[in-house]
């Protein structure tokens, strides 16, 4: 029964939560814009928000469960979320169905180089290292992604009044 009426509301707030994660790496990642030396002497590198779907391993139980039983009405799905790079876990289900992962990577693109010979961290030649945070992409990511957390927002609303239309009969 969870799943039927609550099912929805879960996957919206594990999107939810997913998008506030990108927002919050965007954030991150603006605000070191021009940070030129982090605690390992390195300018600051790029981080992203990456999502992955995964199919749980009770899935493929749970259909042979349905083949050999003859029937069901189907599949629950579960959300489920990991944030590796920030030590915390997204709280979902963990019976199996979808799980979605959201990581987070370094971006491995080279850094940005400036001639900036009075700069404190000017080489001998006077180039600096600049983070290779581009910030116009960057808003870009930020809109989709509240573009996206809005969209989560109104099918969690169009989910209760559904569930209030159903009391109503």
């Amino acid at each position: 029964m969870s799943s039927g009426l609550f099912g929805a509301i879960k996957i919206s707030a594990s999107g939810l939560r997913g998008q506030r994660t990108k927002m919050d790496v965007v954030a991150r990642n603006l605000a070191n814009s021009e940070t030129t030396r982090t605690a390992d002497g390195t300018p600051y590198r790029r981080q992203r928000a990456i999502f992955e779907q995964v199919l749980g391993e009770k899935v493929g139980q749970h259909r042979l469960k349905m083949s050999i039983a003859g029937g069901g009405r189907g599949l629950s799905t579960t959300h489920s979320g990991h944030l590796s790079g920030l030590g915390s876990r997204l709280e979902g289900d963990n019976k199996g169905g979808i799980a979605s992962d959201v990581t987070l990577a370094e971006d491995a693109s080279e850094f940005r180089v400036v001639h900036d010979p009075g700069h404190p961290d000017a080489d001998a030649d006077g180039y600096v290292l600049l983070p290779n945070v581009n910030p116009i992409s960057e808003m870009v990511d930020m809109i989709s992604a509240s573009r996206a957390y809005e969209a989560n927002i109104s099918a969690v609303q169009t989910a209760k009044e559904m569930f209030n239309q159903a009391l109503k009969i």
